[in-house]
Order: C-alpha cells, then sequence, then structure tokens
C-alpha cells in the first residue's frame, strides 16, 4: 500500500514551515503529487527532504543539493552521485577548515590589539 504523507505531517516530523517545503518543490528538489490543492508526498519525496535538510545543516546550497539528486537520476546513478557527494565533502571540509584557520588568525590578532590597548593604558597610567 502506498503511504501519502500530508505537508503538516512533514512540516511537524521535520520542524519546518510549509513554505519550506513548497520551496524545495518550486526549486524541483522534490514532486509531490496533487490531488486539487492539497500536496501528497510519497516516502520517496519524505527520504529526500531529510537528505536535503542534511544538506542544508552541512552547508550545501541548494544547487549543489539539486545537483547531487540530478546526478542520481541520470547516468552514472548512484555511483556517479556517491563520487559527487564525496567531492562536494571534501570541498566543504576545505572551506570549513579556512575558516576555522581564519577565526583562529582574528582571534590571534584581537588579542594582540587587546594586549597593546591595555600596554598602551598602562602607559598613561590609567588602569582597567
Amino acid at each position: 500500500m502506498n503511504k501519502y504523507y500530508s505537508i503538516t505531517e512533514l512540516t511537524r516530523e521535520f520542524g519546518v514551515s510549509t513554505r519550506t517545503l513548497r520551496f524545495y518543490e518550486d526549486e524541483g528538489l522534490i514532486h509531490p503529487e496533487r490531488r486539487g490543492r492539497t500536496r501528497l508526498f510519497r516516502q520517496a519525496d519524505r527520504r529526500l527532504i531529510g537528505e536535503i535538510l542534511r544538506g542544508r545543516r552541512i552547508g550545501f546550497t541548494i544547487a549543489e543539493i539539486r545537483e547531487i539528486i540530478q546526478v542520481y537520476k541520470e547516468p552514472p546513478g548512484e555511483l556517479g552521485q556517491l563520487k559527487l557527494l564525496m567531492k562536494r565533502v571534501d570541498e566543504k571540509r576545505d572551506d570549513l577548515r579556512q575558516k576555522r584557520k581564519d577565526i583562529d588568525d582574528t582571534l590571534v590578532e584581537l588579542d594582540n590589539i587587546e594586549e597593546a590597548c591595555l600596554g598602551r593604558l598602562a602607559e598613561i597610567g590609567v588602569t582597567t
């Protein structure tokens, strides 16, 4: 038996708004069935929503998520999707490592500025 999920069920399950799910539909990421104005989501849509949200949590753009989904649907299929996903994960990891380095460098610079300010305040006789 085909199980369908309503938009309300999925918004509760995933903690997203109906607007979010409609946006993913508009972007072509999910394709619920329509009965009048009612959207009926299949198990495949539910799985995709979970994967889309996971991708968003780790910083993938909608375009990157769309590309990963599309590769699965066309040759080379799952193999191509997995290779592309591994490539995107490596890129995201490199981006995050660079951001971490940038943050660490900025924190060191802020410490240096604070130290210089405290030193100058001591020179002019102001205590903190």
